[in-house]
């Protein structure tokens, strides 16, 4: 029988000097395989300059990003649906069709993000977005245009694994076929570690986002609390699992 492989990515990369340091941590202890990174982060020189130090510029993808922080684009800082006093307010309304402002401001600022990554030099492996932005259905468009113009041939899938109620299933496998037909490669599932069980199937993608807790700890975190990172111990999978990694690059 064939040895089980997946992917872990780090999602987050370039958000802060904490999250940096925590994602080197986790490639330097085999925790994950794969990260992607935010354009507009507070910390985005940083991570490329640590990319490249250590030995893993090749396993970086793009997070699009509309939820969080400044936008690098003028147009969308005046799209009220997506910005509030020229930052992004993350209450995008994900089922209201875009119109056309919207969308080209949209356009224009993923562009500039993938733009910004691939002048530090790195390739942009694969993509996901910050929030999940990707799969929204007005939005969804708008991504696989630009991922098509830059030339990233893999994206992030619906999440399909774990409890997930019988109608989002539907919409989830068809965003997922809709991918595929679009000619995107993609894993066969995708969940975080709350999502998986006892037995992890083929071809599967867990996210995490690797941070350091109050004391100092790798986590994966789940949250915030007045300024402070906290979730649960950044376990290794492998070990646990007795699996191997592979990238996306392998894909």
């Amino acid at each position: 029988m064939p040895e089980t492989q997946i992917i872990i990515n780090a999602d987050d990369f370039g958000l802060s000097d904490n999250v940096n340091r925590a994602i080197v941590s986790a490639f330097e202890n085999g925790l994950i395989s794969d990260t992607t990174m935010m354009a507009n982060g507070s910390a985005f020189d940083e991570a490329v300059t640590l990319a490249k130090e250590n030995g893993f510029a090749d396993k970086v993808g793009i997070h699009f990003n509309l939820t969080e922080g400044a936008p690098l684009t003028e147009d969308i800082r005046n799209c009220p649906a997506f910005c509030e006093n020229g930052v992004f307010h993350n209450h995008i309304n994900r089922l209201k069709p875009l119109n056309s402002v919207e969308k080209a401001s949209v356009f224009k600022e993923l562009s500039a993000q993938a733009a910004k990554i691939k002048a530090a030099g790195l390739k942009i492996d694969h993509a996901d977005s910050h929030h999940h932005i990707h799969t929204a259905i007005f939005i969804a468009p708008i991504v696989f245009k630009v991922c098509k113009e830059f030339g990233i041939e893999k994206i992030r899938i619906h999440r399909n694994t774990g409890s997930i109620p019988a109608y989002k299933k539907v919409i989830k496998n068809l965003y997922n076929k809709n991918l595929r037909k679009k000619g995107f490669i993609t894993t066969g599932y995708f969940g975080s570690l709350d999502d998986i069980g006892e037995v992890l199937p083929e071809n599967l993608e867990i996210m995490v986002h690797p941070d350091f807790d109050k004391d100092g700890a790798l986590i994966d975190r789940r949250e915030v609390i007045d300024g402070i990172p906290a979730g649960i111990p950044l376990y290794s999978i492998p070990d646990k699992y007795n699996i191997t990694l592979k990238s996306y690059g392998d894909l």
